[in-house]
């Protein structure tokens, strides 16, 4: 179907607005209008019980970890670590923030949120090793923080997704925390793809090829990194014995058939996986519950899963 309206309109705003893309612009740049844009395409942020801001240890010093609670302090809760996307490059805990409320809410479970360090600064695999440490540091605290630590489940947005599948690899391998569920959310799966629609997509008023080779280049500092399945999931060699998945994809995203064939191998491995492509929705799509309905959907959609999966 053509770009859905609500999107279109989007797309027209950030034209006359004369906004050039992430890509043609420094770090710093980037990194300011993609906070700035999720934000403004968010709407209010939902109130949760409570927000705490832990510092937990990392590979690489402290790392900043959010917490969100659907109700105060009393019982254990299932958990949710959310990573946030931004192509490794951008993003931190608040550029995911409005996700993170409205899930809690909806899913009924503690979100965690993790600031995980960023490329070119930091390139593979820093910020797949950031991550595994707060896995096991909520699964660690999961008593003192009031979380189930047989109830735990990760999910994420774009890089974010593709983080989560490296860390369900990663959990599996290492006899690590027992997932219950994983969400990606339009998720690179594979440096190397040359798909359909990494190749139609190319309109610079959406994300699109060249945003993806931008982020790919900024995350690997040597491209031969890319073949690790921990950079590209869908290169590894075993996907078995991976916790159940849900993934969220957009028609109009240059990621889509890479996030479809990752749900593919999946159930080729025999990992449970329900897959929803949204119709009409440029990459990026999932955060913008103030600008288009079918965020406000995906985000229900998103929680229903992960509150079966963790009751």
């Amino acid at each position: 179907m053509p770009l859905h309206p609500q999107a279109e309109a989007l797309r027209a705003r950030r034209a006359s607005s004369g906004a050039p893309p992430l890509y043609t612009l420094t770090l710093a740049e980037a990194r300011a209008a993609d906070l700035a844009d999720i934000r403004a395409a968010a709407g209010s942020p939902e109130p949760v019980a409570a927000v705490e801001e832990h510092r937990i240890p990392g590979p690489g010093g402290e790392l900043a970890l959010r917490l969100y609670r659907p109700e105060p302090p009393g019982r254990q809760l299932p958990a949710l670590l959310y990573l946030f996307g931004g192509g490794w490059a951008l993003g931190s805990p608040d550029t995911s923030d409005a996700v993170c409320r409205r899930l809690t809410n909806a899913a009924g479970c503690v979100t965690a949120s993790v600031g995980y360090r960023l490329a070119p600064e930091h390139p593979f695999p820093a910020a797949v090793q950031d991550c595994r440490a707060a896995l096991y540091w909520l699964a660690e605290h999961a008593g003192e923080l009031g979380v189930d630590p047989g109830r735990l489940a990760v999910g994420g947005d774009s890089a974010g997704g593709n983080l989560t599948a490296a860390l369900t690899l990663i959990a599996r391998d290492e006899n690590g925390p027992a997932l219950r569920h994983q969400l990606l959310v339009y998720p690179n799966t594979d440096h190397a793809a040359d798909t359909p629609s990494l190749r139609e997509h190319d309109d610079p008023m959406l994300f699109n090829r060249r945003s993806v080779a931008w982020y790919w280049g900024h995350y690997l500092a040597d491209p031969a990194d890319g073949a690790h399945p921990h950079a590209s999931p869908l290169r590894a060699p075993d996907l078995a014995g991976l916790p159940p998945a849900t993934v969220i994809t957009a028609e109009y995203d240059p990621l889509r058939d890479e996030g479809e064939q990752y749900a593919e191998a999946l159930r080729a491995a025999g990992v449970p996986v329900e897959s929803r492509r949204y119709a009409g929705m440029p990459h990026g799509f999932f955060a913008m519950t103030g600008t288009l309905d079918a965020a406000a959907d995906a985000q229900r959609y998103a929680a229903e899963r992960l509150r079966e999966a963790l009751r």
